[in-house]
């Protein structure tokens, strides 16, 4: 079972490093995608989740719940990538360049406009599912995984054969996994 948010914040207020390790790897591809989805290049998506790693272990003592942790990193990712946009804005200069220009630098220039909500909730919402996937027990996970994140799916003969599992019973597991994933879901307020 994995340990709750507000463990693993209380975990690293203690000291433990792989309480943190844990946390950081949570949450680290939500605020990769945050940055990347508002234009930033890998190296500046690096540098927003580096800034917001330690903003978050400045304000651990003010985190110990966890209902409020995934927003809390939303907001200060968001914030974190408008200050990096403002701040390339500020330093991008060019001097008698036609933006209409096909051929112009300022054509490649990212919206400076913060996400739309729908795509932060979206994100917020996938996370959300992701932690509660790593609460379900390995066969689940291994199941759902090859069910809905496998390009293509595999049938359920090559299923059966991965997890070592009859053929017939994948349909039922199926079932019990994903009423197993609804119930996390609702416990965590989703």
């Amino acid at each position: 079972m994995n340990p709750s948010d507000g463990s693993l914040v209380r975990g690293c207020i203690a000291g433990d490093r792989q309480a943190w390790e844990t946390l950081i790897r949570r949450y680290e591809r939500l605020l990769y995608r945050i940055a990347l989805n508002a234009g930033l290049s890998s190296d500046d998506a690096a540098d927003v989740f580096q800034n917001v790693c330690l903003q978050l272990l400045r304000n651990l003592d003010k985190l110990c719940n966890d209902r409020h942790l995934t927003g809390w990193i939303i907001t200060t990712a968001r914030r974190e990538v408008w200050r990096l946009q403002r701040q390339k804005q500020r330093q991008i200069t060019f001097p008698g360049a036609d933006p209409n220009a096909p051929d112009s630098p300022l054509a490649d220039l990212v919206d400076g406009a913060p996400l739309p909500q729908e795509t932060l909730v979206r994100l917020e919402e996938e996370q959300m599912v992701r932690t509660a996937l790593q609460e379900l027990g390995d066969l689940c996970r291994q199941l759902l995984a090859l069910l809905y994140q496998t390009e293509p799916t595999p049938t359920y003969a090559e299923i059966a054969r991965e997890l070592n599992v009859s053929e017939g019973a994948i349909g039922p597991y199926r079932a019990r996994c994903l009423q197993k994933l609804k119930k996390i879901l609702q416990q965590n307020g989703f």
